[in-house]
């Protein structure tokens, strides 16, 4: 398949050149209705690549073929991409609430960090593609590697949901920032969006830089969780590869939708702990129980909207309730009478 490779990697360069060398080449703060915009685009180029899939593995192009027999196998690997891209969508958004927390931490502006969240993706796409070969081949020359995987996902998620990985920590503090400074020089303050700067004939790195290098150490570690998640669904290096891609592109944009609104999706880390419990759990039994493509599609797809359904109700639920103590606390109308004591 090496000219699908071929094919699907120059698209994906050709994206990203037109994201950041033409559609955003200004450093301005993006508004959160282009943001919806363009998430919604990334989201529909990435579940339509699912036909291109259909067409690879019914047609059985350059010998592409699911690794277990079946009567479908178009329909079968389209479903196990969207199945895998989904999932990778689901993991991306705990990787964007942590993201949010290093901004914060690093003091960078909005309208920078598109910039930084572009050149974060590109690192992030190379070492998935490292890491994805590498479980691949765990996964097919060991198969206890599950168990591992399976019970690594479980604890994960348990740990989630009791509330972890909440990193707050001043930047100055982080381990990445104390050792990069004991061998290169960082500047504070606003440089243009710049990584390296030349300042008395030396130079020196920003804390955008910083910030993006301690964002690509967060993505490797977050990468530990999906890879293993990913192989719950496929093994098929193909799909594995792709679903994983097209998530990671549309990463940006859906930062800069749910950044601004984490507080209203307060389940889906909830959720999301779930889904890893759930998926830590299949593989543990993968050899005992059989799990159908469109049965892991439809709990992951199930999973995820309960946790967004419940985050919108909540919400509401409380802005109701802080309108209604908003108007209980108003005072009476002064233009009403008075009545006089007799």
């Amino acid at each position: 398949m090496i000219w699908f490779w071929l094919g699907f990697f120059a698209l994906v360069g050709l994206l990203l050149v037109l994201d950041l060398g033409v559609l955003h080449r200004k450093q301005e703060e993006p508004t959160l209705k282009a943001s919806a915009y363009w998430t919604a685009g990334w989201m529909t180029l990435g579940l339509s690549f699912s036909g291109v899939v259909y067409l690879i593995y019914e047609n059985a192009w350059l010998g592409a073929h699911m690794a277990q027999p079946t009567t479908s196998p178009g329909m079968d690997a389209a479903v196990t991409y969207v199945s895998a891209y989904l999932l990778e969508q689901a993991l991306s958004v705990d990787n964007i609430f942590v993201i949010g927390l290093l901004f914060h931490s690093f003091r960078v502006p909005t309208k920078y960090q598109h910039r930084v969240l572009f050149w974060g993706i590109l690192g992030a796409i190379v070492f998935r593609l490292i890491m994805l070969g590498g479980g691949a081949y765990l996964a097919t020359k060991f198969s206890w590697i599950f168990y591992v995987f399976g019970g690594y996902l479980m604890w994960q998620g348990i740990k989630l949901g009791r509330g972890g990985d909440e990193d707050g920590e001043d930047h100055d503090k982080s381990l990445a920032v104390r050792a990069l400074r004991r061998v290169v020089r960082i500047v504070d303050g606003d440089y243009g969006g710049k990584f390296l700067i030349t300042i008395d004939g030396k130079r020196a790195l920003t804390t955008v830089a910083v910030c993006l290098v301690v964002i690509e150490l967060t993505d490797v570690v977050f990468a530990l969780d999906s890879i293993p998640a990913v192989l719950s669904v496929s093994q098929d290096t193909f799909i594995m590869v792709t679903s994983n891609i097209f998530a990671i592109l549309g990463l940006r944009s859906l930062y800069f939708v749910l950044a601004g609104a984490m507080d209203k999706f307060r389940y889906l880390k909830l959720a999301l702990a779930a889904l890893l419990v759930v998926i830590g759990a299949k593989m543990i039994a993968h050899e005992h129980v059989q799990v159908s493509h469109v049965v892991s599609l439809g709990v992951i797809a199930g999973i995820l909207a309960a946790g967004v359904l419940a985050s919108i109700v909540a919400s509401r639920k409380e802005e109701a309730a802080a309108s209604s103590a908003a108007l209980a606390q108003q005072p009476s109308d002064p233009a009403e009478p008075v009545e006089k004591p007799g």
